[in-house]
């Protein structure tokens, strides 16, 4: 099963992510990882993302495609994949299809968690952290108890102001995968509103499970 999963900023796709993996026995592949992993291993891919990230600067899509090739040529992803981060735009998309095309393989479905922008705005500024225990809360849908509640904290990168920011980024880059993956007859969306197992239930569906 070759899947990549899209979705909005705080839609919930990393507790989805992980129930698809577990269940199908496919890796993730996360390019945030990949990256994260290169550098710490200091491989010669590692050492040209450093020379970008430690400039501050976006690291160029080329190098990104060279970084997922790679990594969907080792062993554990020859009975599938999940991607996610990638594609996040119609150029990357077109790459990744080149490179599928050469290794014989296919795409299965792109899975798109669907949760509209003020559902998410409510989801994330809500989120609130324990620093003793890393129990995440919300004020509205999981409150904390009473007597923990005055030492919770707010993460820098979850106010409206950040994933307003977030979500524009989304909406202009990453949005347009969406008809060119319907184009192509392989989109389907996922109601991303609901308790995690209806969720998970409804993704499992169209996965045939």
């Amino acid at each position: 099963m070759n899947l990549i999963f899209l979705g909005p900023p705080g839609a919930g796709k990393g507790t989805q992510a992980e129930a698809i993996i577990n269940e199908f026995k496919i890796p993730q592949v996360s390019t945030g990882d990949i990256i994260r992993a290169a550098i710490r291993t200091e491989s010669d891919l590692g050492k040209e993302f450093k020379s970008y990230t430690d400039a501050g600067k976006l690291v160029p899509d080329e190098l990104v495609n060279r970084m997922v090739e790679a990594r969907l040529g080792e062993d554990d992803c020859k009975t599938g994949f999940l991607l996610d981060g990638f594609p996040r735009t119609v150029a990357q998309a077109e790459a990744l299809d080149g490179m599928l095309d050469k290794m014989g393989r296919k795409l299965d479905h792109v899975l798109l968690l669907e949760v509209a922008d003020e559902v998410l705005v409510e989801r994330i500024t809500g989120r609130r952290s324990d620093p003793d225990t890393g129990r995440v809360y919300h004020v509205t849908f999981d409150p904390p108890p009473a007597d923990i509640a005055a030492r919770l904290i707010q993460r820098s990168d979850d106010t409206e102001e950040v994933l307003t920011s977030r979500l524009a980024e989304y909406h202009g880059k990453t949005a347009p995968l969406i008809p060119y993956y319907e184009k192509a007859a392989l989109l389907r969306r996922v109601d991303g509103v609901g308790s995690k197992d209806e969720i998970r239930a409804r993704a499992f569906g169209i996965l045939g499970r």
